[in-house]
């Protein structure tokens, strides 16, 4: 597999933020989302074989796993691996920017699929895949990265025209007034849950944590 990077540290985003996990970030992303926070990620990274990615992943004594880029869907070995970690007794959140197809993944036993669609200020709102919708569970996760009211807006349109059994969460991107959006959510009565980047305001924007 192509890495860009191995790591041990909580969970920042989503519904299991503060769960201390490892994260396996793989290279390579076939989008450019304006407000991207991991460019790094759209390197060649290096070849790991996926014995030494499963036994660096062991060194850390937990049994929660993120795979995450870049995008880890564009990885040909990503479904074995993924097989190997549920073999193992693994936990693993798949971070997806939703324009790749799921269905690999959502038939292996103890994954979460937390799927990204991608609102207009990413400028990658026309690359979701919307056959996606359809394979997700109730503890698979929508997020929506939110920029401004357009971005709102466009979200609470398509969750009005596409009813979910998945959870769905809110988040503003890092910098954006998240008062704002608090606000927006609950004039709406929104059913979603805002959330922000934990990892962030533990060590701030920086790569590795």
């Amino acid at each position: 597999m192509r890495i860009i990077e191995i790591f041990h540290s909580f969970q920042g985003e989503g519904p299991r933020t503060g769960v201390r996990t490892v994260f396996i970030r793989t290279a390579r992303c076939n989008l450019r989302c304006e407000w991207c926070d991991t460019k790094y990620s759209f390197e060649e990274g290096k070849e790991v074989p996926i014995e030494e990615v499963l036994r660096l992943t062991g060194e850390y004594g937990t049994k929660e796993v993120c795979l995450t880029g870049g995008e880890p869907l564009l990885q040909q070995e990503s479904p074995e691996l993924v097989r190997r970690l549920s073999g193992q007794g693994y936990h693993t959140v798949i971070e997806t920017g939703g324009s790749l197809d799921i269905g690999p993944y959502v038939l292996i036993p103890d994954v979460t699929i937390s799927l990204d669609v991608k609102c207009p200020t990413s400028g990658m709102q026309d690359t979701f895949r919307g056959e996606n919708l359809g394979l997700l569970r109730a503890h698979d996760v929508v997020k929506f990265i939110i920029a401004d009211r357009r971005d709102y807006d466009f979200a609470r349109d398509f969750l009005a025209k596409n009813p979910l059994v998945s959870q769905v969460v809110f988040q503003p991107v890092w910098g954006m007034p998240v008062r704002e959006l608090a606000e927006w959510t609950l004039a709406d009565r929104m059913e979603v849950r805002l959330m922000l980047q934990e990892h962030k305001y533990i060590w701030g924007d920086v790569r590795g944590h």
